[in-house]
């Protein structure tokens, strides 16, 4: 016999429910960014739910951290722990009086059971000659709930199982997968709970899922395993079965699942490294999804819009780190620069810790750099001339075949032109980007038509020390007067 599964609720209730095991992963925020878009394209609810089941690992600073990331992301719960709501409490570990219940229920009506098998003894059962695996059906299934009882008074330690009779075929319709089936008997009698008090993830997630009449339960597919048990709890206690969609593994670039081998895993590295949520979000939302055509900006008002689980790719999506990069790069470039000061402050003095970085120091720096930067902690690179004397050899001063002498009058000529920029366009007023083109303007007046490369490639060493660098007359912007001039004389001294 198969038995397919299907939601009739009308109004569309999404979900994520992280352990806080550890930071939140890349793989829970995609999934939770696929939840809430689906939430919002349909008029919908998302919920944020916290999955406390494994008291021994889960941990306050990690409880903080998805609340702390989601809202980086701009991923706001319409309920959960902070937000409250209507199906509350919205922690696993506040909701033990539903769990109780559920199990009380099934144990009641010997659906469940108390199982007092040693680990060793279950490993034996559950692995053939061959070793081939086979499910295991447990010998305790029919003792009773008194006879378990006295053996828990007496100090044995037994779990909860789930008593598993079905011999159907369990078929679910996958929003992205397509029709799925398991046969029921090869799950065996699956364990549900360490005590009365303490409900396993699986079960506990099946529970907080019906009872916030979650409509659409949309996660990894690495959870697909766990939904015919899921289906058998939901049948067993009376529960409306949700809509499923399996989304595809996050791959590293040799197509195994991403770890930390293969490099930062976790919100949190993302956004100390100088990611923009605006960028991890337009990425994550390309990962195993794709809205058709060639535009790939979105932002998250515009993904919402867009998407739909009928676009969802069902291999594997790869993690492409120089994509994500470029993703970054150009929100990095789209951003106004004062938003992006006190986000890129903290780099900045991490780079140069003997100096105390002003606002305008960043600006600045940023002014530099802006368009060059794929993440904010690589900035410093070109703008740690506003900090250092630069050191350079004499023999980079020189533009193709010019002398010494060449570059000493190249130099003076530089320094006179310097001291003769109108002071106006040194008033704090003055836009970095007006400032830059005045400067400009009085050299280019000065020097005429023809090649000036004689005059500012010294020019630009003499205040960068690099070969390759900012143009002079953006350092010129960023330094004062006396600054350059300064660099200038310096570099006459050096030849």
């Amino acid at each position: 016999m198969t038995h397919s599964t299907s939601s009739g609720r009308g109004v569309i209730r999404t979900r994520i429910a992280p352990s806080p095991t550890g930071y939140l992963h890349i793989g829970n925020a995609r999934a939770a960014l696929f939840s809430y878009l689906y939430a919002k394209k349909h008029g919908g609810t998302f919920i944020l739910r916290i999955e406390d089941t494994d008291i021994a690992r889960s941990k306050k600073e990690y409880e903080d951290d998805i609340f702390r990331e989601f809202a980086w992301l701009g991923i706001h719960p319409d309920e959960g722990p902070e937000q409250g709501g209507p199906y509350g409490p919205y922690r696993d570990s506040e909701r033990g009086e539903s769990t109780r219940r559920a199990l009380e229920k099934l144990l009641n009506e010997k659906k469940a059971f108390y199982c007092f098998h040693e680990k060793s003894e279950l490993a034996a059962s559950e692995g053939s000659a061959e070793g081939k695996f086979e499910a295991h059906v447990c010998s305790y299934r029919e003792l009773s709930r008194a006879e378990a009882e006295a053996k828990i008074q007496n100090g044995e330690q037994g779990i909860i199982r789930f008593k598993n009779d079905s011999r159907e075929t369990i078929s679910f319709s996958d929003l992205v997968r397509g029709a799925v089936s398991f046969e029921a008997p090869l799950l065996g009698d699956f364990s549900l709970a360490r005590t009365i008090d303490q409900p396993l993830y699986n079960f506990a997630v099946t529970i907080d899922d019906a009872e916030m009449k979650i409509s659409h339960v949309i996660r990894g597919e690495d959870h697909i395993a766990n939904t015919p048990k899921q289906i058998l709890i939901q049948r067993a206690l009376g529960y409306p079965e949700p809509q499923w969609a399996h989304l595809p593994l996050i791959l590293g670039s040799d197509r195994a699942k991403l770890s930390k081998r293969h490099g930062a895993t976790s919100v949190k590295e993302f956004r100390e490294a100088g990611y923009l949520p605006e960028a991890l979000i337009n990425f994550l939302a390309f990962l195993g999804w794709n809205p058709g055509g060639d535009r790939e900006l979105f932002s998250l008002e515009e993904l919402a819009k867009e998407f739909d689980l009928d676009r969802v790719q069902k291999s594997g999506a790869i993690w492409n780190q120089e994509k994500l990069g470029w993703f970054n790069a150009e929100y990095i470039r789209r951003r106004d620069r004062v938003s992006l000061v006190p986000l890129a402050q903290p780099f900045l003095q991490q780079k140069f810790p003997d100096h105390i970085i002003s606002t305008n120091n960043v600006e600045a720096a940023l002014f530099l750099e802006q368009s060059r930067l794929v993440k904010l902690a690589d900035i410093g690179e070109e703008s740690a001339l506003l900090f250092r004397e630069p050191e350079y050899d004499t023999a980079l001063l020189r533009w193709k075949d010019m002398t010494d002498e060449d570059v000493r009058a190249a130099l003076h000529r530089a320094g006179d032109l310097v001291e003769t920029i109108p002071g106006k366009l040194f008033a704090d007023a003055v836009s970095f980007e007006d400032r830059r083109a005045g400067i400009e303007k009085h050299f280019f007046d000065a020097l005429g038509a023809g090649s000036k490369g004689k005059i500012l490639w010294p020019l630009r060493v003499a205040l960068s020390g690099k070969k390759a660098s900012p143009g002079p007359f953006e350092i010129i912007t960023v330094l004062n007067r006396e600054t350059a001039i300064h660099r200038i004389h310096r570099a006459i001294a050096k030849l």
